[in-house]
């Protein structure tokens, strides 16, 4: 798995294991993984920083990075759902 794959595993330790098989299998959840670890990468950089704009830049990734953990959690859920067969007759 890629780097954006490894760091969310990182951040949603419990649920290590779903993350490894969704992103298995689903490109679009990789990319999510990707622009997680970009988002983050990005806000270290800016923390760094001493430009003018560097509180605003820092809270900015950090809405991203809130929203992308999110739409993270949320495609966990997905994947851990179940679908249930109707009762055969």
């Amino acid at each position: 798995m890629g780097n954006g794959v490894e760091f969310v595993k990182s951040s949603f330790k419990e649920r290590a294991k779903v993350i490894e098989e969704l992103a298995a299998h689903n490109e679009g959840f990789r990319d999510l993984c990707d622009d997680f670890l970009t988002a983050h990468d990005e806000k270290l950089q800016w923390e760094r920083s001493s430009a003018q704009e560097r509180g605003e830049r820092i809270a900015e990734y950090q809405e991203l990075m809130d929203i992308l953990r999110t739409e993270i959690a949320q495609a966990l859920d997905r994947d851990a759902v179940v679908p249930f067969k109707p009762p055969r007759r």
